[in-house]
């Protein structure tokens, strides 16, 4: 007899390293990728519970109607704790189930250009014609910026 399929998100975690101290971009999408931060009430109360992340240094971010894009210094604690923590903090604040298991995670390497990476999540509301100026969308923050 045959074992039932390990789920996708089994799949993504093989081969997952969390490395203090090294920079991620990590995208997680909503449950059943409803548009729910297309409500600001909503968005900025993820955006709150992003910005009480003392566990990493955030760079750049783009919170999207159904996802998030996070470009982040990790500290000590793992990432899949991290992300945990921020899933949590966030359903939690808005009483609702939020966050789809999983994430999609690419670790950097320093001498990447990491204002380049920014300026490619920060620019995501354009690609996807949600605004046609970056100054146009409320829902993002760099530290170079």
């Amino acid at each position: 007899m045959h074992s039932p399929p390990k789920p996708a998100s089994h799949r993504l975690r093989r081969g997952r390293v969390s490395e203090p101290g090294r920079i991620y971009l990590v995208t997680t999408v909503t449950e059943a990728r409803r548009p729910l931060f297309a409500d600001l009430c909503a968005a900025r109360t993820a955006i709150n519970a992003l910005a009480r992340q003392r566990q990493v240094s955030t760079l750049a971010f783009v919170l999207m109607p159904d996802h998030l894009h996070w470009l982040f210094e990790l500290g000590q604690e793992p990432l899949g704790i991290t992300l945990a923590r921020f899933k949590s903090m966030s359903a939690r604040a808005l009483r609702s189930r939020t966050w789809q298991p999983g994430y999609h995670d690419r670790a950097l390497r320093r001498e990447e250009d990491l204002k380049a990476v920014a300026r490619y999540v920060i620019a995501n509301p354009l690609r996807a014609g949600l605004a046609n100026e970056i100054g146009e969308y409320p829902h993002w923050d760099a530290v170079w910026l």
